[in-house]
């Protein structure tokens, strides 16, 4: 058994531009006892050189992956790492030099602690300042999570960490057999609510998530975000993954179609009533095309239900974890 504490790990695929300020990041902790792993999901740029630049650090190691997807290079990290807590960092985020010491010191102090994660700021391009029509709430897409300064359990799934500033413990991972590959990030498909599912089956399972305010990670921001088209297929691609996750959670019918439609009018109606306020107004423009984008999952999972069959996924749900484990 490994005394390894935590393994820190940063899943990639073609950031070369960020990666490496990623990783310095990691090995400028403040503590020592830990592993720094990167996960090259089928990257064709310089992913590989940037890290061996950095491999004269023995706490580093390089893992190939070429099955694309946020999940799948996440589990494959989980498989190669020898800590008892992992950590997860995007490959265009900076971590605070105590990240590392306060997830580690928080699950040191609750054994029932299975998910954490931090505070994240952004970082902005260059002569780039958050445009006029960005909400508070839009800027939660860009990454951008901060419930205050004060540590606190997390009771609601929506406000569940954000991935790339997370932790989790690894016998909790292995209870629910690893991170979804059908929820997650896909090369361009903005798949999400990976985390989110994870919160769920934790609180169902007598768990505990929390949030570290000092756990800070800064996150850059890429030049494309700045458009709102990206805000579009950002909420796409979550009414999407929230179609997905209501199939993986049982909550499907032809409720989804009233509850769907109802959203798109309510988000359509407060983007005509608050039209002078730019940043009110496109945050319901991307709420209502977000559910539209559920609603065209809905249609497709009634129609070809074969076709987004999850039922094969290596993420079991709470009643399987009942079946197998008599709780």
């Amino acid at each position: 058994m490994s005394d390894l504490e935590v393994s820190a790990i940063i899943c990639t695929h073609n950031r070369e531009q960020y990666l490496g300020e990623a990783i310095d990041s990691l090995l400028a902790q403040d503590v020592r006892n830990f592993e720094a792993i990167v996960v090259d999901n089928a990257s064709t740029d310089g992913t590989r050189t940037v890290v061996d630049r950095r491999r004269d650090d023995d706490r580093l190691h390089y893992v190939y992956e070429a099955e694309l997807g946020l999940s799948t290079a996440r589990n494959t990290g989980a498989r190669v790492a020898r800590g008892r807590i992992l950590a997860y960092l995007d490959d265009d985020a900076v971590a605070s030099p105590q990240w590392l010491s306060v997830l580690v010191q928080a699950y040191r102090e609750n054994d029932r602690l299975a998910v954490a994660g931090g505070k994240v700021t952004l970082i902005w391009p260059e002569h780039s300042t958050p445009p006029p029509w960005l909400s508070d709430g839009l800027a939660g897409n860009l990454g951008a999570y901060d419930l205050g300064d004060l540590p606190q359990a997390i009771e609601q799934p929506g406000l569940t960490p954000r991935g790339l500033n997370y932790s989790i413990r690894r016998t909790f991972l292995d209870q629910i057999g690893g991170f979804n590959p059908n929820l997650g990030r896909m090369g361009t498909k903005l798949l999400s609510n990976e985390e989110l599912y994870v919160t769920e089956l934790a609180l169902e399972l007598g768990w505990q998530v929390f949030y570290l305010p000092e756990a800070l990670v800064a996150h850059h921001v890429a030049p494309e975000r700045m458009a709102r088209s990206w805000f579009l297929q950002r909420g796409w691609w979550q009414g999407i993954s929230e179609c997905y996750r209501d199939r993986l959670c049982g909550r499907t019918g032809w409720r989804q179609f009233g509850l769907a439609g109802e959203r798109i009018a309510r988000g359509v109606y407060k983007a005509l009533k608050s039209w002078p306020d730019p940043a009110r107004r496109f945050d319901n423009l991307v709420y209502a095309y977000g559910h539209l984008g559920y609603l065209t999952a809905a249609v497709s999972d009634l129609l070809s239900p074969s076709k987004t069959n999850l039922s094969e996924s290596p993420v079991f749900t709470p009643e399987r974890f009942k079946n197998r484990d008599g709780v």
